[in-house]
């Protein structure tokens, strides 16, 4: 076999196969320095990121911010391994005075240039703010606002040479978003202009506060509103800067009322803010405005329509009282133009405009439309062509309100019903009296200080249709209506009804609660027309029942609500007869005159005469109209009654002659008989004293006693008597006749139809015969007045 070869092997030399030791010595070195570097590094990051570089380098940073203008202080600043640089707890204050913070961001990030910061040189590149938030500094009096704070802000702000660069910011407030770009000029020879006073600062942040207790009170249904801002300027003159904003919302909610499609755009420029327009409807119209304001004027300037469901509207900013009374069945349109200076401590805008409302009510009352021009200058208000309408009418007017100076003038013929709820409470209820059943025709023109009707002056007329007052009515009437002292004067008023008319002057005092009278003459039915003066007087008057209406005058003053100076004097003539319930029975008289006194809570009836009966009737009474008290007293006399009419009235019994006269005093309550008491006399002449019921059967009596004395008329009687608790007494009975004479003496119980009388016969002529026995002829009469039971009492 043949021999197998190895191929022979090479061996490296020994100094190449064995490491140096300074290779091994230097890789650990190598090593060690990485570790320690790294070691360093992570504690040095750690540290920087939990604990924050020091103040000299937090003063470093807020120096370059003010070199780049804006002013500001650091709480922390501390290192990020992703964001870099990362300032926290950042203040930001006005750059014209350190002292005024406007705002503090939570945390910020520094875009740094490194190089230039270790050789001194600028080295703020950028601000990068990602998903901060803003408060800022506004306190009321509980302290600092909720919800003040800008919320999830982002913005990158760029700082390239004299310049602050905004890409984009934009975040939250109060629920509205904002977006903000634009850019700032900062220049090196920087020179900032005075600075806003405290005064000025305060208003500023005062009107700040208020946006944002306003903006609070909103919600959004949709998506949030949108606000976007772009902006240029020069940092030394910011307030020259130029600004333009544009506003848009889907659905904005403040309370139950409800905008939608919010639309607005404002620009601020040379100091001039100008929104071009400002838009929304809801439900029922639109809104459409627009407005300027100039800084160095403070004077702002209007214009605006509007056809929203204003009620609801102006209660949901809390401004709704004015229209509290008011309803809406349509929606108002109402445009104002106007300008106004801020600067003044008081508001006084001035304003013109033109509103028209197609259907309204006001506390309850309906109104067909409304239309009226008007102006304000702060002080002075001026209503032109003002056209009122309502179902009755239509009223116009013009209405100039100043100070020390009201006019208005106007012209109705609305029922005055309607236009109770715009007047005063006493005005009001004075018309409430009234039933308008076709309104009347008024023309007005006052005058006065102010709108405080008790200060009016003015004159006027009105042409009344059919109407009624106090529940009377009257077919029609006229009268001048003057104003003056908190009353109403109607001057040469004419009255007319169906049975006469009422002529004269009156005066309806508010003030003093008071009616004055005067020159009033009448011919119309008396128990009507004192319905007119005071309803509570009708029961007084209603027992005089007059035929055909009297001749009356009034003058006086009548007072109501509890006044104490009434003294109004009536006159009455009643020619043409009366009729007077008295005791049951109805009186006709066929002419009456007297003089009737109304004084507080009393009525004085004065000379009082009249014809009754063929004879004649005076007296006087004194009447109580006091509530709870209807006492009364009054005296009469009667003259030469017929007797024969006045015994067929009363006892249904005639006879053929015979005359009544006499006297009575009394008093008593009301209307109830039972509680008269008083005291008179009564002589009967030339008549038939068996006319009489209570003695009719005594004639039979005297006749079977003696023949023919029972049919001797008892031509004449006389008796005085007193009357209580309905019971006619008399002690001294007296009547004559030809054959005899009677004495006698009882009760006459004329509510209760009862009769306990005593009588002695006395005869003459024949009946002297009997003389010795004349006591044997006295005569008990019992039983009812109508039908008497007479028997002797003695025989």
């Amino acid at each position: 076999m043949p021999a197998i070869l190895e191929p022979p092997k090479n061996v490296a030399p020994t100094e190449d196969r064995q490491p140096t030791f300074v290779h091994r010595i230097a890789v650990n070195v190598a090593r060690l320095v990485v570790f320690v570097a790294i070691a360093v590094s992570l504690s040095g990051g750690w540290y920087l990121a939990k604990r924050g570089f020091g103040r000299q380098w937090r003063y470093r940073v807020v120096e370059e911010l003010h070199k780049r203008g804006v002013e500001a202080s650091i709480g922390r600043l501390t290192l990020d391994p992703f964001r870099g640089l990362v300032a926290k707890n950042v203040r930001i204050f006005d750059y014209k005075n350190r002292e005024k913070t406007l705002a503090r961001i939570s945390e910020v990030s520094l875009d740094i240039n490194y190089a230039a910061l270790i050789h001194h040189e600028p080295f703020l590149n950028a601000l990068d703010v990602q998903n901060a938030q803003i408060t800022l500094p506004l306190k009321d009096a509980e302290g600092t606002i909720n919800g003040a704070q800008f919320n999830e802000l982002r913005a990158h702000v760029y700082f390239p040479p004299e310049q602050i660069y905004v890409s984009q910011a934009e975040g939250v407030f109060c629920g509205v978003r904002i977006s903000a770009t634009g850019q700032l000029i900062k220049r090196a020879n920087y020179q900032p202009s005075s600075p806003v006073s405290e005064e000025e600062w305060q208003k500023g942040l005062a009107f700040l506060e208020r946006i944002v207790k306003e903006l609070q009170k909103f919600s959004f249904p949709a998506a949030p509103p949108s606000l976007q801002i772009k902006f240029s300027g020069d940092v030394a003159e910011i307030e020259n800067a130029r600004v333009e904003a544009t506003l848009s919302g889907d659905r904005l909610q403040r309370g139950n009322y409800e905008m939608r499609g919010l639309s607005a755009t404002a620009e601020w420029s040379d100091q001039h803010l100008n929104i071009t327009h400002c838009e929304w409807n809801d439900g029922s119209g639109s809104f459409a405005g627009r407005a300027d304001w100039s800084r160095q004027g403070n004077r702002v300037n209007f214009q605006m329509r509007s056809s929203l469901d204003l009620k609801i509207f102006l209660d949901a900013f809390d401004l709704g009282g004015p229209l509290a009374d008011i309803t809406f069945y349509s929606p108002p349109v109402v445009e104002i133009s106007g300008s106004a200076n801020l600067g003044q401590s008081l508001l006084r805008p001035q304003l013109i405009g033109h509103a028209i409302v197609a259907s309204f009510a006001y506390k309850r009352v309906p109104f067909s439309d409304l239309a009226a021009d008007f102006s304000w200058d702060g002080e002075r208000a001026l209503l032109r062509d003002v056209r009122l309408g309502h179902q009755t009418g239509q009223l116009r007017a013009d209405l100039f309100d100043g100070p020390n100076d009201f006019r208005l003038n106007t012209d109705s013929t609305i029922s005055p019903g309607a236009m109770r709820a715009f007047v005063p409470f006493d005005l009001a209820e004075f018309l409430g009296e009234w039933e308008w059943q076709r309104s009347p025709t008024i023309h007005l023109a006052i005058r006065g200080k102010d709108h405080n009707p008790e200060n009016w002056r003015g004159d006027g007329t009105i042409t009344l249709d059919r109407t009624r007052f106090h529940g009377v009515g009257m077919n029609g009437g006229s009268m001048k209506i003057h104003f003056a002292d908190g009353a109403i004067s109607c001057q040469d008023f004419h009255v007319l009804r169906d049975e006469g008319t009422g002529a004269g002057n009156f005066t309806y005092d508010f003030k003093r609660h008071e009616v004055r009278v005067s020159n009033i003459k009448s011919f119309l039915d008396p128990a009507e027309a004192i319905f007119w003066i005071d309803p509570k007087v009708w029961q007084t008057i209603v027992p005089y029942k007059f035929r055909h209406p009297p001749t009356v005058t009034a003058n006086g003053i009548y007072q109501f609500r509890g006044g104490k100076n009434t003294h109004l004097e009536i006159t009455v003539d009643g020619a043409n007869g009366i009729d007077y319930d008295f005791l049951g029975k109805t009186l006709p008289f066929d002419r009456v005159a007297a003089r009737l006194l109304f004084t507080d809570d009393r009525l004085q009836i004065v000379d009082l005469r009249g014809a009754l009966l063929s004879g004649t009737v005076r007296g006087n009474a004194d009447i109580s109209l006091a509530r709870n008290d209807p006492h009364y007293r009054a005296n009469v006399s009667v003259s030469a009654i017929d007797f024969p009419h006045l015994t067929d009235l009363y006892y249904n019994y005639q006879t053929a002659h015979g005359q009544l006269s006499g006297t009575y005093d009394f008093t008593g309550l009301g209307s109830d008989a039972r509680t008269m008491r008083g005291r008179g006399k009564v002589e009967v002449t030339n008549g038939n004293v068996f006319a009489i019921p209570i003695f009719g059967p005594l004639s039979g009596i005297l006749n079977h006693i003696v023949p023919g004395s029972g049919y001797s008329i008892a031509h004449k009687a006389s008796t005085s008597f007193s009357i209580s608790e309905g019971i006619i007494h008399i002690d001294d009975f007296d009547a004559a006749g030809t054959f005899f004479s009677m004495l006698g003496h009882g009760d006459i119980h004329f509510l209760d139809d009862k009769l306990d009388f005593n009588l002695r016969l006395n005869m003459k002529g024949p009946g002297l015969l009997l003389a010795p026995v004349y006591k044997l002829f006295e005569y008990t009469g019992e039983g009812s007045l109508k039908k008497p039971d007479w028997h002797p009492k003695r025989f």
